[in-house]
């Protein structure tokens, strides 16, 4: 039985940590045994939260844990002031984020040949939201960039890791000739944070 002052300190780890935070750091700064009964933990305190109906929950993404208000929430609470509004991407957005976050790591030109338009100032802008990163150089003429998406991307869209897109595997198997478009899941319109609409 795990004692009341383990699960108070977990508690207040997760309180506030600023990201997700693994299993691993959240035993270190909880002064907890192992990753095991940090999980353990984590259990029995979602079991609390959801048998008193509490507004908020220890959720899995990103590759760690952190505590988090319910969804249904969301709208009262974007009424506080320092609470960030949702950050709004146009269908181009969107359809470029797809592409990147489906074919990773991958070189604006078959992000391009794929959408077929040019996509260099969206790719800005979606690098500026923190959203799209530079995951390295292809071995082809020129040593074009390579495009993967970042932490901050699987944070917004509730993902712990990018296996967890739909249909992940099966797109990319695919080869670029056979795609002539990739649209995004019908579940990503809006994700939280800022208010800004990115790429037209």
């Amino acid at each position: 039985m795990e004692t009341h002052s383990e699960i108070s300190r977990l508690e207040a780890v997760l309180f506030l940590a600023r990201e997700p935070l693994n299993t691993r750091k959240l035993s270190r700064y909880a002064n907890l045994a192992d990753g095991t009964q940090a999980r353990t933990l984590i259990r029995q305190l979602n079991e609390r939260y959801d048998a008193t109906g509490r507004a908020i929950r220890v959720q899995h993404f990103a590759g760690g844990y952190q505590l988090l208000t319910r969804p249904k929430l969301a709208p009262w609470l974007r009424r506080l002031a320092h609470v960030p509004g949702e950050m709004r991407l146009s269908a181009p957005a969107l359809e470029t984020l797809a592409v990147i976050a489906y074919r990773q790591p991958v070189p604006r030109a078959d992000i391009e040949a794929i959408r077929g338009v040019n996509c260099g100032e969206i790719l800005r802008q979606l690098m500026d939201r923190e959203l799209v990163r530079i995951g390295g150089r292809s071995e082809e003429l020129g040593r074009p960039y390579l495009y993967a998406t970042t932490k901050r991307f699987l944070e917004l869209f509730g993902l712990n890791q990018i296996e967890d897109l739909p249909r992940a595997t099966e797109l990319r198997g695919t080869p670029l000739r056979q795609l002539n478009v990739v649209t995004p899941p019908s579940d990503i319109a809006e994700v939280g944070d800022h208010e800004t609409e990115i790429g037209e």
